[in-house]
């Protein structure tokens, strides 16, 4: 029983099994979006109990598929999507631009977020997307800020 939980939980109700799981995941990660954006506190609670979720059952679901960071694993995904977006505009290029680059950062994982996936069990699963949120969200504040900066 426990092992079905911890499927269901870290491949987001089996979306991990689909094929471009990750696409997939972050397109349920926008599908929360679009459901909490506009109540920042439920938004912040939300993205908070999936990475709770995520850090309490990727590492466990590595056993369960006997991989290391398996693309059935996608808890990840949707709350980097959720990281990606938190606190940004809600105006649907910023939201295309962001998935876009969470997407790409999670897929190339440039340095220095590519050594993330190695740390052992649940920390290799989620920090790198973590990161790769991190990253996408503090590009577009920054380009919104300076393109905000320059108009003026």
């Amino acid at each position: 029983m426990i092992k079905k939980i911890i499927e269901l939980v870290s491949t987001v109700f089996y979306v991990g099994y689909l094929p471009i799981s990750g696409t997939m995941a972050s397109l349920v990660g926008l599908l929360i979006y679009f459901l909490i954006n506009k109540n920042n506190l439920l938004y912040a609670i939300v993205l908070a109990v999936i990475l709770i979720l995520g850090f309490m059952t990727s590492g466990k679901a590595e056993k369960v598929f006997q991989q290391k960071d398996s693309r059935k694993i996608v808890i990840d995904e949707v709350s980097g999507m959720l990281i990606a977006l938190f606190l940004l505009p809600v105006r649907l290029p910023i939201i295309i631009i962001a998935f876009l680059l969470f997407r790409a950062f999670d897929t190339i994982k440039p340095p220095p977020f590519d050594r993330l996936q190695h740390l052992p069990g649940s920390a290799g699963v989620m920090f790198d997307d973590i990161i790769a949120a991190i990253y996408t969200n503090l590009i577009i504040q920054l380009s919104l800020r300076l393109t905000s900066a320059i108009a003026s």
